[in-house]
């Protein structure tokens, strides 16, 4: 998410060699991000290859600073 976030729009490919994680991890985060409506997936083709980008929603914003905060204030009560 937190590549999303910072990013229009990730490809795959790039997703993974980014993250470091197998197709088959990869894809079943995003199927889960997806079904929560936190990330949109486009499918098209560059040349005769499949391409497919993400890109974080509004829902996913929202969200993921949510999930933000709740770490910080975490964080914050153990000091």
């Amino acid at each position: 998410m937190s590549t999303l976030m910072v990013n229009d729009a990730v490809n795959f490919n790039e997703l993974k060699e980014l993250i470091q994680v197998t197709d088959g991890n990869l894809a079943s985060h995003l199927k889960t991000l997806e079904d929560n409506k936190y990330v949109k997936v486009q499918k098209g083709f560059i040349g005769r290859k499949t391409n497919t980008t993400y890109s974080v929603t509004k829902a996913g914003e929202k969200a993921f600073k949510a999930h933000l905060e709740a770490l910080e204030q975490m964080i914050k009560s153990m000091n």
